[in-house]
């Protein structure tokens, strides 16, 4: 922490001396806010993370993307292991808050803005971000690392596969694959997407999976949410590559956390984490295969 602060303070970005103050809820990264006058700051402190293939140039590119999308806040300096964006005063949202019927109803138009407007923007190389690689590399880098989870592994990714070849093919666009309750803010008059660690294209199965299951909606609300984003009712071919989808994105969860447990070096509970999803996991998985 002392040499992240350190290094915040020497930005080069500052016209008056900066006091940087921590700001939590990261769980990839270190975050500060720093006061410039009447100009005040988010900076966000992380390198690469090959093990779970975040790459800062992508971050970046999609930060940047998303203000010029008129999605996330503006991004005013950025260098290796840096960026730095202008600060928003709201609400950070709980899951509690995104499962509010008049907040989901603003969710959907802002998912389906980025999977119809990031493609827009978005500069330089761009990256693919499928769960279901996502997952194989999870499962070589915690057998590199003798998880504690090792036996289970073979388990888990073998019912990857089965939810793979139930999603089946895919749409492509644009997303952001992390939406988290954390990653949403509300200013009193819109919402915001922060944090774009895992951008990338993908099915916008998804972002709604993923929307759905980091913030426990109901049936209903799933159902809702779907026939929002499409259009129309869901079908029972694709509640079902919905459901297979929502598995995977729950199993993410617990694998990114299993890994993080022997790779982090953050003050975070990831054994926690890691059951809290696993438990999640297993419960979709149930009424999955019950469908």
């Amino acid at each position: 922490m002392t040499s992240a602060i350190e290094r915040v303070r020497a930005l080069p970005f500052w016209r008056l001396p900066a006091d940087p103050r921590p700001l939590g809820g990261g769980i990839t990264n270190l975050n500060f806010t720093v006061e410039q006058g009447s100009e005040k700051f988010v900076v966000r402190v992380g390198d690469d993370i090959p093990v779970h293939q975040v790459m800062r140039f992508n971050e970046r590119a999609a930060s940047e993307a998303a203000f010029r999308a008129g999605l996330s806040p503006e991004v005013v300096h950025a260098e290796p292991g840096i960026l730095v964006l202008r600060y928003i005063t709201g609400k950070t949202f709980t899951a509690e808050d995104l499962r509010q019927p008049r907040n989901l109803e603003r969710m959907v138009p802002l998912i389906r803005r980025i999977h119809t407007e990031m493609p827009k923007h978005v500069r330089g190389p761009a990256l693919v971000f499928w769960v279901f690689h996502v997952l194989r590399d999870y499962g070589h880098t915690l057998a590199e690392g003798n998880s504690r989870h090792l036996p289970r592994l073979p388990g888990l990714l073998d019912l990857a596969g089965q939810l793979e070849r139930e999603v089946g093919p895919i749409a492509m666009v644009y997303g952001h694959n992390d939406l988290l309750p954390a990653n949403v803010m509300d200013d009193g008059s819109r919402l915001w997407v922060i944090d774009w660690d895992y951008a990338g294209f993908n099915s916008p199965l998804f972002d709604l999976a993923n929307l759905a299951s980091n913030n426990e909606l109901s049936s209903a609300q799933e159902a809702w949410m779907l026939e929002a984003y499409f259009g129309e009712p869901p079908g029972a071919e694709l509640r079902h590559r919905y459901g297979a989808m929502k598995c995977a994105s729950l199993l993410r969860e617990a694998m990114w956390s299993m890994v993080s447990e022997i790779h982090s070096r953050l003050d975070f509970d990831f054994p926690a984490y890691t059951a809290d999803y696993l438990g999640r996991f297993e419960r979709a998985v149930a009424a999955h295969r019950t469908k």
